[in-house]
């Protein structure tokens, strides 16, 4: 019998009641770890393959590596890493020596210092700005109206083009700084590389859209509201 589709972020239990969290928990009726067994057998098949094995490993070190006080127990644990930090040492976890840092040449200033910083700790970095090869955005069918700049000339961002060099000068690593939605997208999309994202584009606030999330009982409360 075909169940409902999952909706993790409705659970109605606590989440140190849920199925998920140990073996005799709770779970609603379409709760994924209780419905689809044949999808957890079939995923621990393919997390164990040669090649995947070692960086999901790595990646549940680095995740508890990035709390401190775990002798306290659970509920006493602190975080102690920044993100860019936890970027450079899972990166010399998996032994990679070449990254790709891809940047928006919107935060061209950060790309700099994050530049600064991953050399700082030996790696080889590839940067590529996401107007990389100037073509206008006129082949995408944009009208002039359609560009952050009307009458004037606009490169089209090109994150197939900047997958593509990660590809050719062989990044291991590849790590996205403020890529626009869709185009970060694309670029996952053909990067031959595992990639990880710095930072996500936001406009309006500062590169932090958790902001408005977490302000939607006030200042964000027109999100709710469809148009």
């Amino acid at each position: 019998m075909k169940t409902e589709q999952p909706q993790c972020a409705s659970c109605p239990y606590a989440w140190t009641d849920r199925l998920c969290h140990h073996e005799h928990g709770k779970a609603p009726e379409n709760c994924p770890t209780a419905c689809h067994q044949e999808f957890v057998d079939q995923s621990m098949v393919e997390v164990q393959s040669e090649g995947v094995v070692e960086f999901a490993r790595q990646a549940s070190i680095q995740e508890a590596e990035g709390y401190g006080d775990k002798e306290k127990g659970y509920g006493s644990v602190r975080p102690i890493k920044p993100r860019i930090l936890e970027v450079v040492e899972f990166a010399e976890k998996m032994n990679y020596r070449r990254v790709a840092l891809i940047f928006c040449v919107g935060l061209r200033k950060e790309a700099s210092t994050v530049l600064k910083i991953f050399k700082s700790h030996g790696l080889d970095v590839i940067s590529i700005a996401c107007k990389v090869g100037r073509v206008p955005k006129e082949i995408l069918g944009l009208t002039d109206s359609q560009k952050v700049a009307p009458g004037s000339f606009e490169s089209m961002c090109n994150p197939i083009l900047q997958a593509g060099l990660a590809n050719h000068y062989g990044s291991q690593f590849n790590i996205l700084l403020g890529l626009c939605v869709g185009h970060d997208s694309l670029f996952f999309k053909y990067s031959e590389a595992p990639c990880t994202v710095l930072a996500v584009k936001d406009r309006l606030l500062g590169h932090n859209p958790l902001a408005a999330i977490y302000q939607h009982e006030s200042y964000y409360r027109y999100l709710k509201k469809p148009g």
